[in-house]
């Protein structure tokens, strides 16, 4: 099983670098991103944005829209 796990680092293109490295940042940052969502303490401050989606649909509305 080993030997099918096995990486030639030596053999590696740039293009493989890049993917390898772009791969595991965002693997990082969304372990980062989960953590922050998911920790207690900063509960109140998301709740406190959560109607942004919502807060800019209500600023279209008007003369811009056909008058809906």
């Amino acid at each position: 099983m080993s030997d099918y796990f096995k990486t030639d680092w030596g053999a590696m293109t740039p293009t493989d670098w890049v993917g390898l490295i772009l791969t595991v940042v965002i693997f990082v940052l969304m372990v980062v991103a989960y953590f922050q969502v998911f920790r207690p303490k900063h509960r109140d401050k998301l709740e406190s944005r959560k109607h942004i989606p919502f807060d800019e649909d209500l600023e279209d509305l008007g003369d811009n829209d056909g008058g809906k």
